[in-house]
């Protein structure tokens, strides 16, 4: 399980961009809906979020 401060990347299908973003966790959240919902702040400043399934640690 992914903790706050650890660095991920995030899938492109999430940030509607080409390539996979480098970012560090923020927030970590256990969602009754969703399940595991992980939040990542890249180094420009932008924040995304979703399931765990689009994310990877580095």
């Amino acid at each position: 399980m992914p903790a706050i401060g650890d660095r991920m990347k995030v899938s492109p299908q999430l940030t509607d961009q080409s390539d996979w973003i480098d970012g560090e966790v923020i927030d970590v959240e256990q969602n009754p809906f969703t399940g595991l919902v992980i939040s990542v702040k890249d180094k420009l400043g932008r924040i995304f979020f979703g399931q765990s399934r689009y994310f990877i640690a580095l």
